[in-house]
């Protein structure tokens, strides 16, 4: 008896990187074990140096294949064992562990378009374009949602396997949804983020439909694609002080504001535009259900004096470990000096 292991890496591509994954068959009971693969052809490697190591991190039943078969994500490692310069995941684990006391706790809202082969968004006639932004946002009914039973499968596919998916909802542009990973540490969140986005690639393939991350998708007058972070620690979920505290710290300085946004997903520029719900990119700011804002405090958190902020800064496209981590390392650094912990 054997059974099948999906092992999913995320590579080198330049300015976004993309998933990879291939199957090893092991033998009941057999524990998922390193593995090697070519770095020469994910942008990971030269080619007189190509071996590159699969580390496995996070391990979950496939919805795809089903049985006893798993979805097996990794860190990508150097031969000497240490990690490689693309793997973001050792990085946030540092920063997460120094800063563990605070229970840091992260919602992801993953917004994505799908795309015809020829690139066109799903609901866009050829050589045209649909009615105008209004209908679409968790809309219901024909010529104003397409693509809902691949988010229907998608979502399906996300419970079977175990992740944190909390709800899905079409979105402003016709062909454009989102679904939510959390509220859950930020490692888990991030690997959980991966592996949904690998299953939604995966599911849409069975439809000849392209899963798109881009940031702005349709140029012109339609919303882009962004990954709205919701954080909060333990005393932000116990006390305004600390709420305004973090939003404080984001806006700290220029150096800050750029350190994140600059990290925050390729085409930043083109979405935070200061329309379209966003704030302009090289700007800070942060207000109460202010969705023009660079970082949104809930209405309901202002009622209730405690909760958590949305960054709403991220792109479609972010590294959930390079977001997870920037938002730890300088709302809890600032907490922590304030006595806020």
């Amino acid at each position: 008896m054997s059974y099948k292991a999906e092992y999913i890496w995320i590579d080198g591509t330049e300015p976004t990187a993309e998933l990879r994954s291939k199957t090893r068959i092991l033998a009941d009971g057999a524990e998922l074990p390193v593995w090697g693969f070519d770095g020469s052809s994910t942008n990971q490697a030269e080619g007189h140096a190509s071996d590159r190591v699969l580390k496995p991190v996070f391990s979950c039943p496939d919805p795809i294949r089903g049985g006893d078969n798993v979805l097996v994500l990794c860190e990508v490692l150097n031969i000497d064992g240490t990690p490689h310069e693309t793997n973001h995941r050792a990085k946030l684990s540092e920063v997460a562990e120094t800063f563990a006391a605070q229970e840091s706790i992260f919602g992801i809202e993953q917004e994505y378009t799908f795309l015809t082969e020829d690139g066109r968004p799903l609901g866009f006639p050829e050589g045209g374009f649909p009615a105008p932004q209004g209908p679409y946002y968790c809309g219901v009914g024909t010529g104003k949602v397409v693509g809902r039973e691949i988010v229907e499968k998608h979502m399906d596919a996300c419970i079977e396997a175990g992740l944190a998916i909390c709800g899905i909802n079409a979105e402003v542009m016709p062909g454009q949804w989102e679904f939510q990973i959390g509220p859950v540490g930020p490692l888990e969140v991030s690997d959980h983020m991966w592996v949904a986005r690998w299953l939604l690639h995966r599911v849409a393939e069975d439809y000849g439909v392209v899963v798109s991350l881009d940031a702005k998708p349709a140029k012109g007058d339609w919303n882009g694609a962004g990954a709205h972070t919701n954080f909060s620690t333990k005393a932000m979920r116990e006390g305004y002080d600390a709420i305004i505290t973090a939003c404080e710290a984001l806006g700290a300085s220029q150096d800050i504001v750029m350190e994140h946004v600059t990290q925050y997903g390729t085409g930043v520029e083109e979405r935070l535009t200061g329309k379209h719900e966003t704030a302009p990119w090289n700007e800070y700011s942060y207000g109460v259900s202010n969705r023009g804002a660079s970082v949104r405090i809930p209405w309901q958190v202002e009622v209730d004096k405690k909760g958590y902020i949305e960054d709403r800064r991220p792109n479609a496209n972010v590294d959930p470990y390079v977001v997870t981590r920037l938002l730890v390392n300088t709302c809890c650094s600032a907490l922590e000096k304030a006595g806020q912990v």
